[in-house]
C-alpha cells in the first residue's frame, strides 16, 4: 500500500507532461500567427498583382 501511495505522489509531482502541453500550446499559437500573417500577405499580394495586371495593355 505504501508503494502505491509513493507512486501516486511521484506521478502528481511529475511536471514532464505539463511541459509537453505548454510546448504544444505554444506551437499551436505560433502556427495560428503564421497562418494569419500568410493569409493577410496573400490577400495583399493578390490585390497588388491584380492592380499591376490592370495597368498592362
Amino acid at each position: 500500500m505504501d508503494q502505491l501511495i509513493t507512486t501516486i505522489k511521484l506521478f502528481t509531482q511529475d511536471e514532464d507532461g505539463v511541459t509537453a502541453i505548454e510546448y504544444g500550446l505554444l506551437a499551436a499559437l505560433i502556427a495560428v500567427a503564421i497562418i494569419a500573417a500568410a493569409t493577410a500577405v496573400g490577400t495583399h499580394l493578390s490585390g497588388m498583382f491584380n492592380y499591376i495586371a490592370s495597368l498592362l495593355p
